[in-house]
């Protein structure tokens, strides 16, 4: 188990309210609205935080707007450096470029190149340095005490935690009966100050935190686990091996409880926000819809406000998601059919498939790798669908027909 050290840095109410003051007219107020179709398909009340609404995509904004704006005169001469591989990147530039101050990010060097030009694009100078998280942190120390530029640390820092705690401020305005907050877990950040501002303004609200199977830092941390540490995940955003000292604090204080989701329960979710809802939500924000969708008993009956935290996903990433989601769904489907190689077979192969009302992708027409008789062909088809009961009625046509077919 986690034990708390040092209470220096608990922040309460009062910092997170002063935070969304400074923050007035700075970023948006995201919409905090139900989800009639997601709380049908849960069987919980949903009510969706649209942070992904904001400038940069994620609710990072908030805490890098909350940080610079209290720099020192001399603070702000010096500038300001941050680590990160995406959005709190984001979030430092675009505040800094507005604040007028000079800004140094440094990334991964695996950092995809549209997350490096976004924030290029905010004109911060981008220092692409080391394989890992660690790596780029420890060179944007040594930066920071070479140049003398302020460290702005994604989450290890309370005016930071105060900043993204204005979230749960602005979801218990707009829905003042909501009694559960779920909400991604990396670096702790997020749930450190929602946690602390839910409990303040409403004791008996619930805070769940929701961390992937592939990284539960904080989930092993706080219940004590020795569960292993994977090197990738979907939803990189919270993909954090070494969560922050000042977040731990707080969630083992203030958060009621962690659940683990896997990979395939994120891309299940963010499918489901693109579909139902038509927004676009990266791996981090699909986060707290996954944990619903897999523990719909813990949920069931009660108003859950889930924060999209982030929208930034990669464009080929997502085209990856949509088509798992649409095999998962039954809707697309990969069929084999075995028939005699004469001429005319791949013509009553399509035309019974058409027959069908089905739709064919791809088709692969095999005749050396396969292991039937020399004078037989196997035919695989990708092919679209409505669903499960419809793959049945293609295969059952396609035997009608004489042919051999099956799913694969």
């Amino acid at each position: 188990m986690w034990h708390q050290t040092d209470n220096a840095h608990m922040i309460e109410l009062h910092d997170i309210q002063t935070a969304a003051a400074r923050l007035q007219g700075q970023l948006l107020r995201t919409p905090c609205v139900a989800s009639r179709t997601l709380s049908d398909i849960t069987g919980a009340q949903v009510f969706l935080k649209f942070e992904n609404l904001q400038f940069t995509a994620s609710f990072k904004e908030r805490g890098a707007c909350n940080k610079l704006a209290q720099l020192t005169a001399e603070e702000r001469q010096r500038g300001v450096i941050a680590m990160s591989a995406g959005n709190h990147a984001q979030g430092v530039a675009y505040h800094a470029q507005r604040l007028g101050l000079r800004a140094v990010i440094v990334m991964p060097r695996f950092t995809p190149g549209v997350k490096v030009e976004r924030t290029r694009g905010f004109g911060a100078e981008i220092v692409l340095h080391g394989d890992t998280l660690d790596e780029a942190r420890a060179h944007a120390l040594a930066l920071a005490e070479q140049q003398q530029l302020v460290f702005v640390h994604p989450y290890d820092d309370p005016d930071i935690v105060a900043g993204q705690g204005t979230v749960a401020l602005e979801m218990l305005q707009e829905v003042p009966e909501l009694d559960t907050l779920v909400v991604a877990v990396g670096g702790g950040g997020l749930i450190a100050g929602m946690a602390t501002a839910a409990k303040a303004l409403k004791p008996g609200i619930e805070v769940i935190g929701v961390q992937t199977m592939r990284f539960p830092a904080v989930f092993n941390a706080i219940k004590g686990t020795h569960l292993p540490l994977g090197s990738s995940s979907i939803a990189e955003g919270i993909a954090v091996g070494s969560p922050g000292q000042i977040p731990l604090a707080i969630i083992a204080r203030r958060v009621d409880d962690l659940v683990l989701v896997d990979e395939g329960d994120i891309e299940q979710a963010i499918v489901m926000l693109l579909e139902v809802e038509k927004t676009l939500v990266e791996g981090a924000g699909a986060a707290g819809l996954a944990a619903l969708l897999k523990y719909p008993q813990r949920f069931k009956g009660k108003k859950v406000g889930l924060v999209l935290c982030g929208g930034n996903i990669d464009p080929l990433l997502l085209a990856a998601i949509i088509e798992r989601g649409m095999v998962r769904a039954g809707r697309l489907a990969r069929i084999r059919v075995s028939a005699r190689d004469i001429p005319g077979t791949l013509a009553k192969i399509t035309a019974t498939v058409a027959e069908a009302g089905a739709n064919i992708n791809e088709v692969h027409h095999q005749r050396a790798f396969t292991t039937l008789a020399a004078q037989n062909v196997e035919v695989e088809l990708v092919i679209q669908t409505r669903g499960p009961q419809h793959i049945a009625q293609v295969l059952a046509l396609l035997q009608q027909a004489g042919l051999q077919a099956q799913l694969i």
